[in-house]
C-alpha cells in the first residue's frame, strides 16, 4: 500500500470511529417520538440505506426537476433522511457539475457538486459517481438541497436541515434535535 493510500485509510478509519452516538441509545435530549414518528437519534452510524416509494418531487420555482417514486433515502444518526433520485427519474438537462468542488464523506465516498444552469453559483445538489462499495446503490442517483430547492414527499413540502452542508429532508414524521441545531455540535 502505497503511503498516500495508507494516510488517505487512516483518515477514514478515525472519521468513522469519532461519533460517539451509534443510534444504540437515545440521549437524554433528544425529542420522545410520538406514535408514527421516528427518531433521527434511533437511526443507526454507520448508516443505512432505506428504499422508499412513495412520492418525491424537487421543484425550482415551479419547474420540475425530479419525480420519483423508486427513491433511497440514508439513515445516519442525528440527521434528517437525505433522499437519492435515480438520474433517470431527474431533468439532468437542468443541471450542471460544479468544475473541482468536491467533498469526502468517511462512509459514501467521494461527491461531486451540482448546480442548475440557470444559477450556477449555488450547489443544488450532489451525486457519488463510485461510491464505497457499502454504498454502491447510490451509483447514479443524486441528492437535492431543500435549502435552495422546493422538495415533496407524499405531497407534503419537506424542511431543510439547519445546515449549509448537510441537507436532510424533514418531515412530520421525524423528532430531533437534528444534527446541525444548537446542542447537537458535541453529538
Amino acid at each position: 500500500m502505497n503511503k498516500k493510500r495508507k494516510i488517505e485509510m487512516n483518515w477514514l478509519q478515525k472519521a468513522r470511529e469519532s461519533w460517539s452516538n451509534t443510534g444504540n441509545r437515545r440521549p437524554v435530549f433528544a425529542i420522545e417520538p410520538k406514535k408514527g414518528q421516528r427518531s433521527v437519534w434511533d437511526f443507526p452510524r454507520p448508516p443505512i440505506i432505506e428504499k422508499v416509494r412513495k412520492s418525491v418531487l424537487v421543484n425550482y420555482q415551479g419547474e420540475r426537476i425530479a419525480d420519483s417514486s423508486d427513491t433511497l433515502a440514508v439513515l445516519e444518526t442525528a440527521s434528517p433522511p437525505t433522499y437519492y433520485i435515480p438520474k433517470l427519474d431527474i431533468d439532468m438537462s437542468l443541471l450542471v457539475q460544479i468544475p473541482g468542488k468536491t467533498s469526502m464523506c468517511e462512509w459514501k465516498g467521494n461527491a461531486i457538486y451540482l448546480a442548475l444552469k440557470t444559477m450556477t453559483e449555488r450547489s443544488v445538489a450532489w451525486s457519488y459517481l463510485n461510491p464505497f462499495p457499502e454504498f454502491k446503490e447510490l451509483k447514479n442517483h443524486v441528492a437535492f438541497y431543500p435549502q435552495h430547492l422546493e422538495c415533496y414527499i407524499d405531497g407534503e413540502r419537506v424542511k431543510a436541515q439547519n445546515s449549509d452542508f448537510y441537507a436532510g429532508w424533514i418531515t412530520e414524521d421525524l423528532t430531533g434535535p437534528f444534527k446541525g441545531e444548537k446542542g447537537t455540535e458535541h453529538w
